[in-house]
């Protein structure tokens, strides 16, 4: 493993970190002023440059709202065959997306959508464009 790149573990917390991050609309900068760091600390974080320290991580998941586990769920490197209960290929491939800044975005307007029939026509807007794809 070369010493200058960042531990994957580090990467998957930080890039949780982001997710929760976004999906509650806090900045880098608000996330950094809650834990007395600069929001530069919080990028390095979570680009997983830096390692976030227990006690850090305990006080994150604090401010953000979840879990200590939250940041360790669907961790590379598992043997499927000891995930048990956890999360399929499929489901990760939806953590993947909602992490993306498009699958963030197209969350956030989708649940603007106020009217059922509305989401229900999108939902099938967006399988005829994707059927049209295979």
């Amino acid at each position: 493993m070369n010493r200058k790149a960042p531990n994957p573990i580090d990467v998957h917390v930080g890039s949780r970190v982001r997710l929760r991050r976004v999906l509650i609309g806090m900045s880098q900068e608000k996330l950094g002023e809650q834990l007395g760091i600069t929001f530069q600390q919080v990028q390095k974080y979570e680009k997983g440059t830096n390692r976030i320290g227990s006690s850090r991580l305990y006080r994150i998941a604090q401010v953000l709202g979840v879990p200590v586990s939250f940041f360790f769920e669907d961790i590379p490197g598992q043997n499927p065959a000891d995930e048990g209960f956890s999360e399929t290929k499929s489901e990760r491939y939806v953590v993947d997306f909602i992490s993306s800044a498009e699958g963030l975005q197209l969350n956030k307007a989708f649940l603007r959508i106020s009217d059922p029939r509305v989401r229900r026509k999108v939902v099938e807007l967006v399988q005829a464009v994707s059927s049209d794809t295979d």
